[in-house]
């Protein structure tokens, strides 16, 4: 189930993207704050999202939080605030971040390891893990624990 709930948050955005193309005037992202937004590692962490991820615009969301946000169409999710995952084989380090890398239907989510609170980043599949890069600042605004990739 908990699977599920990611896989929903990703086809929601899809929707809403697919209805604002009839309807002509862009809709925002729908998404929801994760668990624990409300920490201050959060609000350290999205002080560092970036403006622009592969090539993609930064894109309104249906809530406030600055720990949530997207980019492009069909959109890149980040949120800060996730659980933070255990060991997993798809554990890869960019940049001197840990991410697990775990393939969705439609896409990948990519979640901080070793950091608390987690940042999940929901890439469609129209995106690379290679866009990455992009949240090295955000991921390291979150001080790394005992635990690395191995």
């Amino acid at each position: 189930m908990h699977h599920r709930s990611r896989l929903s948050l990703l086809l929601l955005p899809a929707l809403a993207v697919s209805l604002a193309a009839c309807g002509g005037s862009p809709s925002r992202v729908k998404v929801t704050t994760a668990k624990y937004a409300g920490l201050p590692a959060c609000a350290r962490a999205a002080a560092h999202w970036p403006s622009t991820v592969s090539n993609q615009t930064s894109r309104k969301t249906s809530v406030k939080s600055p720990t949530v946000k997207a980019w492009g169409d069909p959109p890149i999710i980040a949120r800060c605030g996730v659980t933070a995952p255990g060991p997993n084989p798809n554990c890869i380090t960019v940049n001197g971040v840990d991410w697990v890398v775990n393939p969705l239907s439609d896409g990948n989510e990519m979640v901080t390891f070793g950091r608390s609170p987690a940042i999940e980043v929901l890439a469609p599949k129209k995106y690379s893990a290679e866009l990455l890069p992009a949240f090295t600042a955000a991921a390291k605004a979150i001080p790394q624990g005992p635990h690395h990739c191995t």
